[in-house]
């Protein structure tokens, strides 16, 4: 195995200053009773900070829309109750030595695990769940502007609350991303268009507007995916030149940190320019924009995620890919997910290069909040 040092160095990024390059994913884990984090809450992302995560994100967390979650146990970031649930959790990983953001999040038409149903009717672009699947309605112009605002208020809402940074999400085809793929967006005025460019405009208001709320120096990052939970084939770029019509401008409209969503690090995002060991998504990302990127999917673990929708069990593996990218500058921060999930001590095993000591993930560690 090869020195993990090139993990462990700080980086800066606008007001925020991280101890080492590892990211704690954000993981929907739906132990949010009534919406509002509690104690135990806190309590699960202050023992990863205790354990060397650099930066925490948090589970999606979602806006003051109607139906802006899909399932019951989703934590609010509005509202009196909620705000101060949160306002816990970011003192307990400050206290421990860690940084933090919030995930802003609106799920769309998306459908959840239980399929729970919202008591208002779902919103999306279109009204479609999926590529010819109707569900929900199609957003006014009026809804989009009080969409755009009740993320810029979050977003807000976070700064003040001390959270060092925001994400977005925007992507897995969530609202965000329901804009950006043409299969969910048919729409004919200025939200639409033929070029995933024209289909970006929603985001690219979305963001401006909490670039405008936040300040010139707060980190803002967007995550971002190719593929979809309703289709994992889905492209929205297919070169690179696509990919710079679809970043570039939301990079421009103040997104400083891209977040990269793949389902396999290590696989290279254009194989056919570059060959099969060429740049993954973030590292084409940041080539592109010169953004900060974060690379994640199923790093030290032998199965990718959606195995453990299914049941499967993955083992730890080696890091040895991962470093050999770090050193090459590819990109800037990897995101670990189901690893910190059965590990809180993950970061601190790596830093001493205790391999034999890191654990595999079992689906069974979902079902409680530890």
């Amino acid at each position: 195995m090869a020195s993990t040092d090139i993990l462990f160095r700080p980086l800066t990024i606008g007001s925020l200053t991280v101890q080492n390059r590892i990211v704690m994913a954000p993981m929907t884990r739906v132990f949010a009773p009534e919406g509002v984090p509690g104690p135990a809450n806190a309590a699960y992302y202050r023992r990863r900070a205790e354990g060397g995560v650099g930066l925490i994100l948090s589970e999606g967390t979602v806006i003051d829309r109607p139906a802006s979650r899909n399932e019951t146990g989703i934590p609010f970031f509005h509202g009196d109750q909620a705000l101060a649930g949160w306002k816990g959790v970011i003192d307990a990983v400050h206290a421990a030595g860690s940084r933090m953001g919030p995930q802003i999040w609106h799920t769309g038409s998306t459908r959840g695990p239980s399929r729970w149903e919202p008591e208002q009717p779902v919103e999306s672009p279109s009204g479609l769940l999926a590529p010819g699947k109707p569900r929900g309605g199609a957003m006014s112009e009026e809804d989009i502007a009080d969409t755009v605002a009740a993320f810029a208020s979050a977003a807000a809402d976070a700064q003040r609350l001390g959270f060092d940074m925001v994400e977005l999400h925007g992507a897995h085809g969530y609202l965000i991303d329901q804009f950006f793929w043409g299969g969910t967006n048919e729409r004919d005025d200025r939200y639409g268009g033929a070029s995933i460019r024209e289909r970006s405009r929603f985001a690219a208001e979305v963001i401006a507007a909490v670039r405008a709320a936040v300040g010139p120096d707060y980190p803002l990052a967007l995550r971002v995916s190719q593929w979809k939970q309703q289709d994992y084939g889905a492209r929205l770029a297919e070169t690179p030149t696509l990919m710079e019509d679809w970043l570039g401008p939301l990079v421009e409209a103040g997104a400083n940190i891209l977040h990269c969503s793949q389902r396999r690090f290590w696989e290279p995002e254009f194989a056919d320019i570059d060959g099969e060991h060429g740049l993954n998504f973030a590292g084409w990302a940041k080539k592109l924009t010169g953004a900060t990127t974060i690379s994640v999917g199923s790093v030290g673990l032998s199965g990718e995620f959606v195995s453990a929708f299914r049941g499967e069990t993955s083992t730890s593996t080696g890091l040895d890919q991962l470093i050999e990218r770090m050193e090459h500058d590819e990109f800037d921060l990897i995101a670990v997910g189901r690893a910190l999930i059965s590990d809180p001590a993950w970061v601190e095993k790596v830093r001493r290069e205790a391999f034999d000591q890191l654990r595999g993930f079992h689906p069974s560690l979902l079902s409680e909040l530890v």
